[in-house]
C-alpha cells in the first residue's frame, strides 16, 4: 500500500466522509478489499485507518512479540484493541464515522486525510495545521536519524 498525500473533506450531518480518491483508486490498483479498521492513534489526537489487510498483518506481528500468557502483555493487547471499529466504503466511496470517534479526534466539518505509506491518519483540520507548525525542527531531526542508520546506530529520536 502507498498512500501519500494530504487531502481536505468535509463531513455530512451522519459522520459520512469521502475517502479520498487518489486512496480509493490505489486500493482498488492493489486489489485490496475496502474494509477497513479504525483507532485512535496513540500519540497524536486522530484517527487511524488501516486497510483490513494491513491491520491484520501488524497485529499478527505486534501478538508474535507478545507472550499470550504473561498478565502485562494481555493488558497491553486488549488497551491496543480496545475501541478499534470496523468500517467499510458505501457505494459512494464514503466512510460513516461514528460520534464517539469523531470527538476523540475533535473532529467536526473539516477533515484532512493525510497518507501514511499503510495506512490513513484522519485529522481535525486545524489540529493537523497546529501540529504541522509545531514541527520546524522535522528537517534536522530526519537528518540525524539517517545519519545515525548510515553510521549503523540504533537509536530513536526522543
Amino acid at each position: 500500500m502507498e498512500f501519500i498525500g494530504d487531502y481536505a473533506a468535509k463531513t455530512d450531518s451522519k459522520g459520512r466522509v469521502f475517502l479520498p480518491a487518489a486512496f480509493r483508486r490505489e486500493l482498488e490498483a492493489k486489489g485490496c478489499s475496502q474494509r477497513f479498521v479504525l483507532r485512535e492513534d496513540l500519540f497524536q489526537k486522530c484517527l487511524q485507518l488501516y486497510p483490513e489487510d494491513v491491520w491484520r498483518e501488524m497485529l499478527e506481528d505486534l501478538r508474535s512479540g507478545m507472550n499470550r500468557w504473561n498478565g502485562h502483555h494481555q493488558a497491553l493487547f486488549r488497551s491496543f484493541v480496545t475501541g478499534i471499529e470496523k468500517l467499510e466504503l458505501d457505494k459512494s466511496g464514503r466512510l460513516l464515522l461514528t460520534k464517539r470517534k469523531l470527538d476523540a479526534a475533535a473532529i467536526g466539518d473539516d477533515v484532512r486525510f493525510v497518507g501514511m505509506y499503510d495506512h490513513i491518519e484522519i485529522w481535525n483540520n486545524e489540529l493537523l495545521e497546529q501540529h504541522v507548525d509545531s514541527m520546524d525542527s522535522t528537517g534536522m531531526e530526519l537528518q540525524e536519524l539517517m545519519s545515525q542508520k548510515e553510521n549503523g546506530i540504533n537509536s530513536t529520536i526522543e
